[in-house]
């Protein structure tokens, strides 16, 4: 599905979608916990399903309703289920490196499929975690193999890579046998996505305790074997998502967004403070935010701790003037698509001024004009999403391929832009 964007006046309120992040920390902990849970205002973007899927498959019953999901869990007396067929985590990096150490317990042999670019994410972690504990790992283009149940201890793991190894661990240990620690080593980066696990599982009961060590790690201590309790939550809302419309907003002006919690521990809420440190006019509601048009200049931004905001914050330095510099990119090139190179590909059929040294990203300012081709998704939902907000704030006819990639997070997006004032069609 390909999306034609014209030039259009937006403006109005838009009520962002429930945070991703939060819900499949939600549904995984619901699914191993004792009793019934109901989770609230959650939206079923295809990472999810997988996620719900996956947590049935490790004997959790879910039942799926308008107004939220009802799952009875696993419980810690009945034992895991049987895993007869192969786990389906679609593009859900997230679904994947959290099942990867529960799935371990269950002491089968356990195999992971996927799509699109899943299984060229990067794995060793876990990897050298299963081969130090002479357990089978084994990393195929289809799929990932596991053989063998993770025991407690102590784990050491660098900081400098995906937090979702971290929190896959905590997820995990708390059903071991015994005590395990987590050291996580410096530079310890993503460290607000593994707080998001922590609220997670307080909030079912689960107790860790982390301290910081005089050598710059924090370690993690993880009693065991304890019992995840059943919760009644409502997920809050995505300021990943958010930042969408929040670039959106300063750029062309006049939109509000709703069903943003000011206390969140979500790293990408950091979006307020980059806005604000390039000019950006923003104002509280009783629920979210308003942004108005302004004359936004340049800064200097860490993606170390916000990588998903990297696409929205690439379209962001194209209307700032001055050099805006992205440090800590990195990590972007490893996901859905290769993030930096498909922003730079894109944008640059815009107009844009985008220069990249390794792991820094330099944008300059400049005015961008109508694409004289197609722009490409690269099967990427954030990728997409930013695209179609550098077309609308520069008020720019534009054609997107591949835009319903949004599915995979936001399935709501075009319904929303079209919402706002935005003129799209399908083709």
């Amino acid at each position: 599905m390909d999306a034609r964007l014209y030039a259009s006046r937006l403006g109005g309120t838009a009520a962002v979608p429930p945070s991703k992040s939060a819900a499949h920390r939600a549904v995984l902990c619901a699914a191993l916990a004792d009793g019934v849970s109901h989770i609230t205002n959650i939206e079923y973007s295809q990472d999810i399903r997988a996620t719900l899927q996956a947590a049935a498959q490790l004997g959790a019953r879910i039942e799926e309703g308008p107004d939220g999901v009802t799952i009875t869990g696993r419980g810690s007396s009945g034992g895991f289920v049987t895993v007869t067929r192969p786990v389906f985590c679609n593009e859900s990096g997230s679904t994947l490196r959290f099942m990867i150490p529960l799935f371990s317990l269950t002491a089968q042999k356990v195999h992971f499929t996927g799509a699109g670019r899943l299984f060229d994410r990067p794995q060793a972690v876990y990897q050298m975690l299963f081969d130090r504990q002479g357990l089978r790992f084994e990393q195929a283009p289809d799929g990932i193999t596991v053989f063998g149940r993770l025991r407690p201890g102590g784990f050491t793991l660098p900081g400098d890579v995906s937090s979702q190894f971290i929190s896959g661990l905590l997820f995990a240990a708390p059903l071991m046998e015994s005590e395990s620690t987590i050291e996580v080593l410096p530079p310890y980066e993503s460290r607000s996505y593994v707080d998001l696990t922590l609220a997670a599982l307080q909030q079912f009961g689960v107790k860790v305790t982390a301290r910081a060590r005089k050598n710059g790690s924090v370690l993690y201590r993880i009693a065991a074997p304890q019992r995840y309790t059943a919760c009644d939550l409502a997920i809050e809302g995505d300021y990943s998502q958010a930042a969408f419309l929040a670039v959106l907003g300063c750029v062309a002006g006049g939109i509000t967004v709703t069903g943003l919690a000011p206390d969140s521990r979500q790293g990408d809420k950091v979006i307020l403070d980059i806005l604000k440190r390039c000019g950006g006019k923003i104002k509280t509601t009783s629920d979210g935010y308003a942004f108005a048009r302004s004359l936004l200049r340049a800064t200097e931004i860490d993606l170390a701790d916000c990588p998903d905001l990297g696409p929205v914050l690439f379209t962001l330095g194209c209307f700032c003037s001055g050099e805006t510099v992205i440090h800590n990119a990195g990590r972007l090139r490893m996901k859905e698509s290769d993030r930096i190179e498909a922003m730079q590909t894109e944008l640059q059929k815009m107009g844009a001024r985008i220069t990249v040294d390794g792991d820094d990203v330099h944008i300059t300012g400049v005015a961008l004009h109508a694409p004289e081709e197609p722009l490409s998704g690269h099967n990427d939902h954030r990728v997409v999403m930013a695209l179609a907000v550098a077309a609308c704030a520069a008020g720019l006819p534009a054609c997107i391929l591949g835009a319903g990639a949004v599915n995979k997070s936001w399935p709501a997006f075009w319904d929303v832009l079209r919402a706002l004032g935005g003129k799209v069609e399908w083709e």
